[in-house]
């Protein structure tokens, strides 16, 4: 006779701040789709008291977290398993605790960027120009993947090259990725697919990436999401890029990864990239 099981595996996110996070909803949502017996919460957590917070979790039957800003870092230096892309990067968005007591870290962001394009986008980066906006946490998530696909040429800008030149030192990427200041993309050409890394332009500040980056069939992804326009799109589409989305597809997807991390089981994307991606 097959045996009912009456509690629920516990997961949640955990961030500062966290409490406008998606993560709840969507986890809530693969569960009810795949049949999966688990609860789902948000933990608000300041960095200083971020391990203590993940070994309570833990301790009260905790099975798993994603890791949001500001804790990345802090989740790679608390795993004791790690993950390629997540050892490749030294961040962490997905923790699972393991009934050894170990901790095993792993990176899903660069994989639901990379599905996001590719599959639900149906973008193919063989043979492309690439150039990634910004060299700080979010850059860093996403390279992994990227690094391993097969494109003619990957360009990393910021503002300050020094910043840039650590992440490809990190990933010894020194052969595959090109550094470039913000103030030197001018002579760069058009590239064929753009992704912000930045948080520029959700502060209000105006965008003051050069319009010839972009040409008629540019692609222009930006990681951040919200239910109004991006400042990044907006300047995207208001000078001619073929297209532009937000990042509301790979939030679903690197969710669905750490889902099946967890849970051995993959959830369908396709109703959550209908109901969020249209935004």
């Amino acid at each position: 006779m097959e045996q009912t099981q009456t509690t629920n595996d516990q997961y949640a996110v955990i961030g500062y701040p966290v409490e406008h996070s998606y993560s709840p909803e969507i986890h809530r949502i693969f569960a009810q789709q795949t049949g999966e017996n688990l609860s789902y919460e948000l933990l608000s957590v300041e960095p200083e008291n971020f391990e203590a917070a993940v070994r309570k979790f833990a301790a009260t039957g905790g099975k798993g977290l994603n890791v949001t800003v500001p804790h990345k870092e802090a989740a790679f230096k608390l795993s004791s398993v790690l993950g390629p892309e997540a050892q490749q990067a030294h961040a962490v968005n997905t923790l699972s605790l393991l009934p050894t007591t170990e901790v095993r870290g792993d990176n899903t962001d660069g994989i639901g960027l990379l599905r996001d394009l590719t599959q639900n986008n149906h973008l193919d980066l063989s043979g492309k120009r690439v150039l990634i906006l910004g060299a700080g946490g979010a850059a860093r998530g996403i390279l992994p993947p990227l690094l391993d696909s097969d494109f003619a040429e990957l360009v990393l800008a910021n503002r300050t090259v020094e910043k840039a030149n650590e992440l490809v030192e990190l990933f010894n990427a020194a052969e595959s990725l090109f550094v470039c200041p913000f103030d030197e993309l001018g002579d760069m050409g058009s590239f064929d697919l753009i992704v912000n890394a930045t948080s520029a332009g959700l502060k209000g500040e105006s965008l003051s990436f050069p319009h010839s980056c972009l040409g008629s069939r540019s692609f222009c992804y930006d990681l951040a999401y919200s239910t109004k326009q991006t400042p990044f799109v907006q300047w995207a589409r208001d000078h001619g890029a073929g297209n532009a989305v937000q990042g509301w597809g790979m939030l679903i997807e690197q969710a669905a990864e750490s889902f099946a991390i967890w849970r051995d089981v993959r959830p369908d994307t396709a109703p959550l990239l209908q109901q969020y991606a249209n935004h």
